[in-house]
């Protein structure tokens, strides 16, 4: 009896433990205006130590950790691309993010340039 009631133990912590997990991050939106970069930018450095490429899908963000993956989505369209935080920016009041071309071009806003975007990414 006393084997079954530890492993009836074990197994309830185990499901506590994880609900705990599932719960650490929470899920963080922010709506703002989103840019691209300039092709002036290709092959310079990025303010973590990476070089530029436009066919990345990277982004620069003012406060988010290098490192921090992010869903961008178009509110005129609806179009989402995953982007990995890895620059510092923009420095436009308004614009929360910007993104390489190849996230753009996912976008569909070469066109516009600048477009209304919402953020979501995980905190920890």
């Amino acid at each position: 009896m006393s084997k079954l009631r530890n492993w009836m133990m074990l197994t309830g912590f185990i499901a506590l433990f994880s609900t705990f997990l599932a719960g650490c991050g929470r899920t963080i939106k922010e709506t703002g205006k989103a840019s691209y970069y300039a092709g002036k930018f290709i092959g310079r450095k990025t303010a973590n130590g990476e070089t530029f490429r436009k066919r990345k899908l990277t982004a620069a963000s003012k406060t988010l950790p290098f490192g921090t993956h992010v869903k961008v989505k178009n509110l005129k369209n609806g179009k989402t691309v995953k982007v990995r935080i890895n620059d510092r920016g923009p420095f436009i009041p308004g614009r929360i993010i910007d993104l390489s071309w190849k996230a753009a071009k996912r976008l569909d806003m070469l066109d516009d340039g600048v477009v209304p975007v919402q953020i979501k990414y995980k905190k920890h």
